[in-house]
């Protein structure tokens, strides 16, 4: 059976396990696919990228809570008023 992988570095369980460190430094900074039997078991992401990731997602939410209120009327005060 045929999968997709989402990484250009892959490494075995085995392999994760004799040298963890070593695997994702083989990464370069990038997210290195774990395989089991052939098959993505998970993916190993550096701390770097997992952050871009969660910022990324962050932003698209916002994105879509201002563009859920962009049709919303305007309400006009006056910082006295507040």
């Amino acid at each position: 059976m045929a999968h997709l992988i989402y990484a250009t570095v892959t490494a075995s369980v085995s392999e994760l396990k004799k040298n963890p460190m070593g695997t994702v430094s083989a990464g370069e900074g990038q997210t290195v696919a774990i395989l089991n039997r052939n098959a993505p078991a998970f993916y190993c992401v550096p701390a770097g990228a997992y952050e871009a990731l969660m910022d990324r997602l962050e932003d698209m939410e916002l994105n879509a809570i201002a563009d859920a209120r962009a049709e919303e009327p305007v309400v006009r005060v006056k910082l006295d008023e507040l």
